[in-house]
């Protein structure tokens, strides 16, 4: 394990937001690869915890968790200090490794913003109230993110089948998301 890193147990919110890529500059600082074009929770979490990547060589197992003193953003990507990585070896160490921060430590979304994580699993239904899926992922579709729902049905022979279902998360198809009943109302029907 690099030095000065202690094990520590992920939060149960805990959302994975980048990967640390490499060393940058020989004081211990490193740099991260958001996940998000839009990288807040990076630069407002100061309690950071780290999973090794799933391939390559692993220098810690397990989580562990870093204290990140300064994170700024550096062209296409993040840089970061932390307490605990004092120079350039400890921060080769860390290479690969999956970043996550807890959902409670995120900032505040703007009126009518949402984050992807809070969206996914609710469910969708339209004006007349039919229900159109659940939400299992969001896509980046150019100019758009796009709404992918899970729903199942039922076939003549009595066979379930899951199928998936795309619906622009725009306001011209969006009419409502409301997080606290984890429902999205949509102006969209089952045969679109």
């Amino acid at each position: 394990m690099p030095p000065g890193l202690e094990p520590a147990e992920l939060p149960a919110d805990a959302v994975e937001v980048g990967r640390i890529a490499d060393a940058w500059g020989v004081k211990g600082w490193f740099k991260v690869l958001p996940h998000s074009a839009s990288p807040e929770a990076l630069f407002t979490s100061r309690r950071w915890y780290l999973q090794p990547s799933e391939r390559g060589a692993k220098t810690f197992n397990g989580t562990v968790q870093l204290s990140i003193k300064e994170s700024k953003a550096h062209s296409n990507s993040v840089v970061a200090a932390a307490h605990e990585i004092v120079d350039r070896g400890a921060a080769e160490s860390l290479r690969g490794a999956r970043i996550f921060v807890a959902r409670s430590s995120f900032p505040a979304a703007r009126k009518d913003e949402y984050y992807w994580v809070d969206l996914i699993g609710l469910s969708v239904v339209n004006r007349e109230g039919v229900a159109l899926g659940v939400v299992k992922e969001l896509l980046s579709a150019g100019p758009q993110t796009v709404l992918l729902l899970e729903y199942s049905e039922t076939d003549e022979a009595g066979v379930s089948k899951s199928l998936e279902r795309l619906i622009p998360f725009v306001a011209a198809f969006v009419d409502d998301v409301d997080l606290k009943a984890r429902r999205i109302t949509a102006d969209w029907q089952t045969d679109y």
